[in-house]
């Protein structure tokens, strides 16, 4: 086991080509949203360009794409007709996505049985690498025999208890011993958020020790979500791209609850992500 330090950048970020020309460094598709929820794909979106990604697609229920689309002129937006996403948008869905370089999916989603049923037979049918996040995390309750080597899933506790039946205490060597035992037999990649934050692929563990209790507010499992989402696209692996995003995330929590404190918002995480990546 080993801890996540700021030397995990030099890993993740390599020196830019000078002929390099837009795209080359990674294309993001975020696939989330809802009635209800239409925000938090937009700060995903945001977070991968802000990570390094080129470019930034929303694909989401037309409500959420449009208020994604008037929110910032840096996204590409893809509304779908009706209010949730199901297995009626999957054929549209699938070729959309077919060039972009990772896919971050379930921010905003909503946890009704048909948007959860299009993410397992999305995930079925390709091959990109994938950030599962917040609802779903929920489509692999009974499903966790389809999770890929190149897919990072990024649980808190009680999302993780969801997956494995098992709930986390707030001991780190519990954590490690509980997420190690869950990634050797699933041959995934697992982020289990927390103070301490709990990496592994079923191979190698990490824990990452930056963050703050001020990131409580909503929407910061978002950035995590397209922070790791444009690392993956960089063409980084899913355990080095876990653990620099929970690194990266929570280095920006820290700085930020010196300057503001309780009034701490995800938009300010991603608009200062730069800072710890200079």
């Amino acid at each position: 086991m080993w801890i996540v330090t700021k030397s995990i950048l030099k890993h993740v970020y390599m020196k830019r080509q000078s002929w390099s020309h837009k795209g080359n460094h990674g294309h993001v598709a975020v696939i989330g949203g809802s009635k209800r929820y239409s925000g938090a794909p937009g700060l995903a979106a945001l977070s991968s360009l802000r990570a390094g990604a080129d470019l930034a697609t929303v694909i989401a229920p037309k409500r959420a794409a449009d208020i994604v689309a008037a929110f910032s002129p840096d996204l590409i937006t893809y509304p779908l007709t009706g209010n949730f996403i199901t297995r009626a948008h999957l054929r549209e869905v699938l070729e959309i996505t077919k060039n972009v370089d990772a896919v971050v999916i379930g921010s905003g989603l909503g946890r009704n049985k048909q948007s959860l049923d299009f993410v397992l037979q999305f995930l079925q049918k390709t091959n990109i690498p994938c950030v599962i996040d917040a609802d779903a995390i929920y489509a692999f309750m009974k499903n966790t025999e389809l999770l890929k080597e190149n897919h990072i899933i990024t649980p808190h506790a009680y999302e993780f208890e969801v997956l494995s039946d098992h709930i986390p205490d707030n001991n780190i060597i519990n954590r490690t011993k509980l997420v190690h035992m869950f990634t050797s037999k699933h041959r995934t990649t697992v982020l289990l958020k927390g103070h301490v934050d709990v990496i592994s692929n079923g191979i190698n563990i990490a824990v990452n020790k930056t963050g703050t209790p001020y990131m409580t507010v909503g929407g910061t499992g978002d950035v995590l979500a397209g922070i790791c989402g444009a690392l993956l696209a960089l063409g980084n692996k899913p355990f080095e791209s876990a653990c620099a995003g929970a690194y990266i995330n929570g280095q920006v929590g820290n700085r930020l609850s010196k300057e503001i404190g309780p009034s701490l918002t995800a938009t300010d995480l991603i608009s200062n992500i730069y800072k710890v990546l200079r």
